[in-house]
């Protein structure tokens, strides 16, 4: 009966009739890396008859490789959605104190109420950007998406290092969902901070939203934690297929910023037309635009 009354999240409406793109979603225009295809093989789709690797170390190496990390540091999970609902109930019991932006990705406060948090959401500045001071100041466990969503508006590597460094107690997860599009990832951060959890996904740059791919990168310790509540819940979250096609994605680093620049140039000129019909911008660095009209 506790969740009786729970207020489920609504993803948008996904047709199938899809010869358009839908904007709302932030979805790629692209197709995934042309090795994914050469990577998917015949025999691999013959042998979906077998179990995936509950382990998902194929993946998780490849993620490591690119980072700078081992795959003891990278859990993968079933979207980035996935990764964080396994962080949230790793580390956050009924009550406790978290915190984040009033207007960001919805998930957060649906997860916050679906395991009884304690969780305020913190409003933005007038000009829509985060007082960084907020998360600096507050005795409570931090999440943020870096670019936010909807608003687009990032928060520079040095003030995430504030907001971190600040309570080694207190632990702060960085959902870079849009970070390939011109900022600057924290990751680094990771090798300094044991509070430190970052979020990462395969739905935007690289193309790859319906194969449900998303990652963390953290220290041994907390990976391990999280594979732990995994093994309990679902130890085979990963189909062959996605850990197979992830492997080649993530590999395929050239494709990666073809897609990104192509992206970035078609944002500004979309942004430019888009003011000659009288629209007010607010300058974004992902692969969305944010703007009204009078």
């Amino acid at each position: 009966d506790e969740y009786e009354d729970m207020e489920a999240y609504i993803p948008g409406e996904q047709p199938q009739d899809r010869q358009y793109i839908k904007l709302n979603a932030n979805e790629s225009s692209f197709p995934p890396s042309p090795k994914v295809l050469d990577a998917i093989t015949k025999s691999q789709i013959n042998g979906m008859g077998h179990y995936s690797d509950p382990h998902c170390m194929e993946l998780r190496k490849a993620i490591g490789e690119v980072y700078g990390f081992g795959p003891e540091q990278v859990f993968v999970g079933n979207g980035a959605d996935e990764v964080l609902g396994f962080c949230m109930k790793s580390f956050f019991r009924e009550g406790m104190k978290v915190c984040f932006p009033d207007i960001t990705y919805d998930f957060y406060r649906t997860y916050a109420k679906t395991y009884h948090l304690d969780y305020e959401q913190i409003p933005l500045k007038e000009d829509l950007s985060i007082d960084v001071e907020d998360y600096i100041n507050t005795d409570r466990d931090v999440i943020l998406a870096n670019p936010n969503n909807p608003t687009g508006k990032d928060i520079s590597v040095a003030d995430i290092e504030r907001i971190v460094k600040k309570n080694p107690k207190r632990m702060v997860i960085i959902d870079e969902a849009y970070v390939d599009y011109g900022n600057e990832s924290c990751v680094p951060l990771v090798k300094k901070y044991p509070n430190l959890v970052v979020v990462q996904t395969f739905s935007k740059s690289r193309n790859m939203a319906g194969a449900r791919i998303g990652y963390a990168i953290s220290t041994k310790e907390i990976i391990e934690d999280m594979n732990k509540i995994k093994f309990t819940f679902n130890p085979f979250n990963m189909s062959s297929l996605a850990i197979t096609a992830g492997t080649a994605a993530v590999k395929d680093t050239e494709y990666l910023k073809k897609c990104v620049e192509t992206t970035i140039e078609t944002r500004k000129y979309f942004e430019t037309e888009a003011e000659k019909l009288g629209f007010l911008i607010f300058p974004t660095t992902t692969n969305f635009t944010f703007m009204k009209h009078p």
